[in-house]
């Protein structure tokens, strides 16, 4: 699960809307509403915009995201 580690929130934003089609729709505080309206997909993730973002909470909005794990990771050249 380390794998996951040292990741911002920003950096997860720009990720998600280099890679794979999301996009800024709201923000309330420091947390930011991106989604991805591709066909026959439509994922809504709230992406917290902290420094340091924990494993599990990386695991979640990728979860919400409907990204892979392995998806993502290879997107950001760490697998």
């Amino acid at each position: 699960m380390t794998r996951l580690a040292n990741f911002s929130g920003q950096d997860i934003i720009r990720i998600l809307q280099k890679h794979f089609g999301f996009f800024f729709v709201s923000q309330k505080g420091s947390h930011i509403k991106i989604r991805c309206s591709s066909p026959g997909r439509i994922a809504t993730t709230i992406v917290p915009d902290h420094s340091e973002l924990a494993p599990g909470t990386v695991r979640g909005i990728l979860d919400q995201a409907q990204v892979a794990v392995d998806d993502f990771l290879r997107a950001t050249g760490r697998l």
